[in-house]
């Protein structure tokens, strides 16, 4: 069942459109956070992340190039969004958080996609998905998903310090799984329901 979604996302037309026309200008993007997520989990989300492997001026270009609207609020952050057939697009440069207090950081872009994932809160969260069906996956993101797993990428308190959401989005995503079993962070179990 989850290859069936994986692929009902994938080939979505306007998903299609977006990898055409960043291939086209030979940049790389992949799906990546809760779209990825919930097709593993079975469920198709209408409002997709892409990581894209460039800097937000360029993104803005590509988009301009093919006649795409798009809010840049988020620029400073290296994140443009856009709609195209009622999906809400948002695309942000590959980029490392720094100094992060809350909702608000500094950040440096990066070329580097495990440098990206490592900004992001949980495994689940940290899984990017090609046009092919191919995953990065360098937290094992997708064996969490199927053990039903929350797991923190980093450790769990510097996590919650840096940005206090993370509390909640914790709970929110355990409510994802019927049956969440273990709670951890990298490679320790904290708490065992």
């Amino acid at each position: 069942m989850k290859e069936n979604v994986i692929s009902v996302l994938l080939n979505q037309k306007s998903i299609q459109f977006l990898f055409d026309i960043f291939e086209k200008e030979s940049k790389d993007i992949c799906l990546v956070g809760g779209c990825v997520r919930d097709a593993f989990l079975g469920k198709i989300s209408r409002d997709i992340d892409i990581a894209a492997n460039i800097n937000p001026d360029e993104i803005i270009n590509i988009l301009n190039k093919n006649n795409l609207t798009h809010e840049n609020y988020a620029f400073k952050y290296g994140s443009i969004t856009t709609s195209i057939d009622d999906n809400k697009f948002q695309i942000t440069s590959l980029r490392e958080d720094i100094k992060q207090t809350g909702r608000h950081t500094n950040i440096i872009f990066t070329d580097e996609w495990e440098k990206d994932a490592l900004r992001r809160d949980f495994t689940i969260n940290a899984i990017y998905l090609l046009r092919d069906g191919q995953l990065k996956d360098f937290f094992n993101g997708q064996e969490d998903i199927n053990n039903r797993t929350i797991r923190f990428i980093k450790n769990i308190e510097n996590s919650i310090q840096e940005d206090f959401l993370r509390i909640f989005r914790y709970y929110r995503f355990l409510g994802a799984f019927e049956d969440p079993r273990i709670i951890k962070k990298y490679d320790e179990i904290i708490l065992r329901y």
